[in-house]
């Protein structure tokens, strides 16, 4: 009976679809302790011992974690593979699979809260009726505003309608463009350049990759136009958060809806905890009741067809450059 160590949070003993998947195929499911951080490598270790599988949440699954397991497969519980050394794992022989297609209209929503939030000055607002002082700063509107997408994938895409139903002008950076999308939504492709310096809010919908890591940095963010709004519900690597706090500071950012973070949680030292104008979330863009249902189910039906020999979505594979041989039973 192979053994499975699930740890995101929002499924921990509870009786969610996954886990009557994994019931069904005959898994056991085996859970940390309430309140462990598994964020500490030697903790998760030591919990990974005598585990075959795991649906993982975003826990660091570095190569000295995956050089001291036993693991056959992980499933990411989500579409963001950066925190698993996916080299590593397939040097091992370790499948790596996420859920595509599960959280994009969560995130995508995420995004408008978060962008409305700060156009329309939130939490300041509530806090001035709060404690008496009935401050009414005029701020602009979103109509009329041009949003920049840095990257058009599912999310990206889910973000359109939503912000043309707002009257919003939408222009797009994509290195592999659905034309067909494109085009029918009217929306502009542009380069990377562009979308800094025409961009009234930018948007942030990548993966964080070695090429993507801090590309928006200092000379990214002086492109920016005076008075802009950053909006990240992607991967807080993506930003160089020193100098984002340095333009928010300054003012030529005027503000930034952040849902991720390069260090999570972040340190109550981290100055963009205490920068004007910025709206933060504990990197929850893509969960709601439905999208987690459906990561987790996802994530479980993708150890079942693993451990079986069962083909799964090649989108849904990160790692399919494991030899066609790959099989669970033999390492």
């Amino acid at each position: 009976m192979p053994r499975v160590l699930v740890t995101p949070s929002e499924l921990i003993r509870r009786q969610e679809p996954c886990q009557d998947v994994l019931d069904a195929a005959g898994f056991e499911i085996v859970y940390p302790p309430e309140g462990i951080n598994l964020y500490d490598e030697q903790r998760l270790i030591h919990h990974l011992a005598g585990v075959d599988a795991m649906l993982a949440g975003i826990e660091s699954l570095t190569a000295p974690v995956l050089s001291n397991c036993n693991l056959r497969a992980i499933a990411r519980f989500g579409v963001g593979y950066d925190a698993i050394d996916v080299p590593e794992a397939t040097a091992r022989g370790i499948a790596v699979a996420i859920t595509p297609g599960t959280n994009q209209v969560s995130v995508a929503e995420h995004t408008f809260a978060l962008l409305l939030g700060v156009m329309r000055g939130f939490p300041q607002r509530d806090q001035t009726v709060r404690d008496g002082t009935w401050q009414r700063t005029i701020l602009p509107r979103l109509a009329g505003k041009t949003l920049g997408l840095l990257g058009l994938g599912r999310i990206g895409k889910e973000v359109v309608p939503r912000a043309l139903a707002f009257g919003v002008t939408v222009i797009a950076a994509e290195c592999q463009p659905d034309m067909a999308f494109i085009q029918r939504y009217g929306i502009e492709l542009v380069d990377f350049d562009n979308l800094l310096t025409r961009a009234d809010i930018l948007s942030l919908h990548l993966p964080c990759t070695p090429a993507t890591t801090k590309i928006i940095n200092a000379p990214a963010l002086a492109k920016m136009r005076p008075g802009s709004i950053l909006i990240n519900t992607a991967r807080g690597g993506l930003v160089d958060e020193d100098a984002l706090a340095d333009a928010l500071a300054s003012g030529h950012i005027w503000g930034a809806g952040l849902d991720a973070f390069a260090i999570e949680p972040p340190s109550t030292h981290n100055r963009l905890l205490h920068a004007p104008h910025v709206l933060l979330a504990p990197h929850m863009g893509g969960l709601d009741s439905e999208s987690v249902r459906a990561m987790g189910k996802l994530a479980a039906e993708l150890l079942v067809k693993l451990y079986r020999g069962e083909p799964i979505p090649h989108d849904c594979w990160v790692n399919n450059t494991l030899p066609r041989a790959w099989n669970w039973k033999i390492k």
